[in-house]
């Protein structure tokens, strides 16, 4: 028999990056109860696991972490094997691509979700502005959101506030949330694990720097 889900609490898929963290002030604006989940899978810096919890503590959010170390033994990429240069593969998939990492993650976030009686689950995944990972196309979570329900006879919601932004806008929803300086001091996007703006020069960093003057010149700022 399905149970009853409170409507009013959301969990939070929470890595402490600019995306996540985004989703996280989204989440404490619509719903009454914010729970995070972080997932602990050797990624290339453990300092993501840090600012993941210092982030949870300040905002007083009720915060779990979980061992997902099984995700590196599965297949060799340059986020658990930090020994690996970050580059692009023949196939033209970047060899940060992590095979079923979503897949799982919102498998487990499912299972917490089922056992906290949440009846949201959000992810900062986005088809706009991303690296070509298929784990985070729509499609994709459209059907992982079928899954769930099928597997546990459950009406989960999987939100994805950012599905559609490219990172300009993504930058535009943090600051219309009141966080945009929050955002782009105490996140970790960078690969190489600076905090803040990161080291520039990395993917990610590149990535999220040109959003940031994008937006900020949108609005005619120096």
């Amino acid at each position: 028999m399905t149970k009853t889900l409170n409507k009013d609490r959301a969990i939070v898929v929470f890595s402490g990056g600019q995306d996540s963290t985004t989703c996280l002030f989204y989440a404490k604006q619509k719903y009454e109860e914010v729970i995070l989940v972080t997932f602990e899978y050797g990624q290339r810096h453990d300092k993501e696991i840090e600012v993941a919890k210092a982030i949870a503590k300040e905002q007083g959010l009720e915060h779990h972490v979980l061992d997902m170390s099984l995700l590196s033994q599965l297949t060799p990429n340059a986020l658990t094997n930090h020994d690996m240069d970050i580059e692009t593969n023949d196939d033209g998939m970047p060899n940060t691509f992590v095979p079923a990492r979503n897949l799982l993650f919102l498998s487990f976030a499912g299972a917490l979700s089922y056992q906290l009686d949440a009846k949201t689950i959000i992810t900062g995944v986005c088809e706009t502005d991303f690296s070509g990972y298929p784990d985070c196309r729509d499609a994709f979570i459209k059907s992982m959101n079928v899954t769930l329900n099928l597997s546990m006879d459950q009406n989960f919601v999987i939100e994805t506030p950012l599905m559609w932004l490219d990172k300009k806008e993504t930058w535009a929803l943090s600051d219309e949330l009141g966080a945009l300086d929050y955002v782009r001091n105490k996140t970790l996007t960078c690969y190489n694990g600076v905090i803040g703006d990161g080291c520039g020069e990395c993917p990610a960093c590149k990535l999220r720097q040109r959003g940031l003057e994008q937006y900020i010149n949108s609005r005619g700022e120096a």
